[in-house]
């Protein structure tokens, strides 16, 4: 799928398509080619998924391209809730098992576990996975304060010593959880959450990030035409050597 119009700010490239479902279909075309391209010079790679809306067509999309052996491909994710059970409908852990590992069974899947008994200690284990292998592929979105996986524009550290963090969710952030359907009401969300960090997700290879939808183009604005800085954490990619930007036309008009 050919994007209505491409450009750069930056070194991020900006590829801005008709709809939802052309720029999903395109999103998975780059992924798939760039996953098999991979696959071609060694024998596994490492991929860092997100969750939310902005993934559920690109996912699909992915999965029924076909063309990836997903027996060869070590998958991760971004994030999830303190506290919360892995069977829960509003855990990522379960988003992903639903969506993604049920339907291409990859090599190995390494979730963050939400109810550890020890958090701190959770963030070291996953940090420890994370580390043991480079990362070639990380799945983003764009939060609607601009925050990447949890980072909020509170708690974003570009120069994070660690690799996974515990982070206090912003209310705006919450809400929208409540907005899309993933939780009945605002109590029910939790407060907080592990999140892997900015430079973590920066060390991936290569990042493709979503950003479909029609009620963001004010964070995306933000996100490209100001100052690089924690204040609209999304703002990073545009230092990252080989990262891509999605966008819907509708969500490009106040470029």
């Amino acid at each position: 799928m050919i994007p209505a119009k491409t450009f750069t700010v930056d070194a991020l490239s900006v590829c801005v398509y008709n709809s939802e479902s052309e720029l999903a279909q395109g999103a998975a075309r780059i992924g798939k080619e760039y996953l098999q391209a991979v696959l071609g010079q060694k024998e596994t790679a490492a991929v860092i998924l997100a969750t939310g809306n902005s993934q559920i067509q690109f996912l699909k999309a992915l999965i029924a391209l076909g063309g990836v052996d997903w027996s060869r491909i070590i998958l991760f994710h971004l994030d999830e809730y303190l506290g919360i059970e892995a069977d829960s409908t509003g855990s990522f852990r379960y988003y992903l098992r639903e969506r993604v590992e049920k339907q291409v069974k990859p090599a190995q899947f390494h979730y963050i576990q939400g109810d550890a008994l020890e958090p701190l200690a959770e963030c070291d284990r996953y940090a420890k996975l994370l580390m043991a292998q480079p990362i070639d592929l990380c799945l983003l979105g764009v939060g609607q304060n601009g925050h990447l996986a949890f980072n909020e524009p509170e708690v974003a550290d570009f120069h994070d010593p660690r690799r996974v963090k515990l982070v206090k969710l912003a209310l705006q952030t919450r809400l929208a959880q409540v907005k899309q359907r993933y939780f009945p009401y605002l109590e029910a969300v939790p407060q907080y959450a592990f999140t892997v960090t900015i430079p973590m997700l920066a060390s991936a290879q290569k990042i493709i990030c979503l950003a479909p939808g029609l009620d963001k183009a004010s964070i995306i604005k933000k996100m490209l035409t100001e100052s690089i800085s924690p204040a609209c954490p999304a703002s990073v990619l545009r230092q990252h050597a080989n990262a891509s930007l999605f966008l819907e036309k509708n969500l490009a008009s106040l470029l």
